[in-house]
């Protein structure tokens, strides 16, 4: 379990401070179509928030919208991160202001190794770019990440499993304020999930993480338990309670809080992942290295099927 709301964290003997992001009335659309119809969600350090829904409720746009990625217009509302408002920023300055997030559908960057990317957001971030071999190596070690795969060009050639653990790997060196997780669990095997989630988990604790998991099933949560669990729905949090509610869930579905054009189109699988030719790199990882180049190229979005993209939510300055 996270830490208690309100409770310090402490990493190394010093005490982190509690922090806050706030969304308040999030609005957004993608192609003039609304997607997000009123946000309304606080999340605090070491707490763990889930959000669930049917396909096409606005999950995962909520989180390419938070952290910026081009194609979404923010019509109403406002999100900031300890008082900073992050719809002003671009995404590498709010992958600085302590915003990671972890895709659904990791890209491979060839010829950038992960020791590059990482050396690059330290520096970017103000830290010393000496440290970055030693904790990654911690960090693989915990989830299990293969030590071959660390020299290796980001993520090519990598399972869908493996690309999950590469991402936790990052979330552990970059200790971000907030983590996004945009469906992290899809793809991993059992013991994969587990060394995933606990780290997760033990991050809420040992750097007072906050978490926001967007995910369709509990097995995520049997380890990596919430605090709070959201029902989203037509681009609406329609009902929020404790873990308990993502039990019930798993029992009754989401017949009960979705309308029913959107129950129809999650039982019939409505679309599928659009590889969009994104960036090279992740929000968290290529935003906190603030490179420069372009972001977000590739087909329109489509709206429709929650927006599964291959490529990163707005990963801003690209390599």
């Amino acid at each position: 379990m996270s830490a208690a709301p309100g409770s310090v964290a402490a990493v190394g003997g010093l005490a982190n401070a509690v922090h806050e992001l706030v969304i308040e009335d999030l609005h957004a659309e993608v192609a003039g179509r609304e997607i997000l119809r009123g946000i309304d969600l606080t999340v605090r350090s070491g707490e763990v928030h889930a959000v669930m829904g049917p396909n096409g409720s606005g999950k995962s746009t909520l989180s390419h919208v938070l952290l910026g990625r081009p194609g979404y217009t923010v019509t109403g509302g406002r999100v900031t991160l300890d008082g900073t408002d992050l719809l002003a920023l671009p995404t590498w300055q709010r992958a600085q202001a302590g915003l990671f997030l972890g895709m659904q559908y990791p890209i491979e960057v060839p010829g950038v190794s992960l020791r590059d990317v990482l050396a690059e957001a330290f520096a970017a971030g103000g830290r010393d770019r000496d440290e970055v071999a030693a904790a990654v190596g911690v960090e693989a070690a915990r989830v299990g990440f293969d030590e071959r795969f660390l020299l290796r060009s980001l993520n090519v050639d990598l399972s869908g499993g493996e690309r999950k653990r590469n991402e936790t790997l990052q979330l552990g060196v970059l200790r971000p304020k907030f983590a996004v997780l945009d469906e992290i669990d899809s793809g991993l095997d059992v013991d994969a999930l587990r060394a995933v989630a606990r780290r997760i988990e033990a991050a809420t604790t040992e750097m007072g993480l906050g978490v926001l998991a967007i995910t369709h099933y509990t097995r995520l949560l049997s380890e990596l338990r919430p605090d709070h669990t959201h029902v989203l729905s037509r681009g609406r949090i329609v009902v929020s309670g404790g873990p308990e509610l993502a039990d019930e869930l798993e029992l009754t579905g989401y017949a009960g809080w979705a309308e029913e054009e959107e129950v129809v189109g999650a039982q019939a699988g409505a679309g599928g992942p659009s590889r969009l030719a994104g960036p090279a790199g992740s929000a968290g990882l290529a935003g906190s290295a603030g490179l420069a180049g372009s972001a977000g190229a590739g087909p329109p979005v489509r709206p429709e099927i929650d927006d599964p993209f291959g490529g990163p939510a707005g990963a801003g300055p690209g390599r």
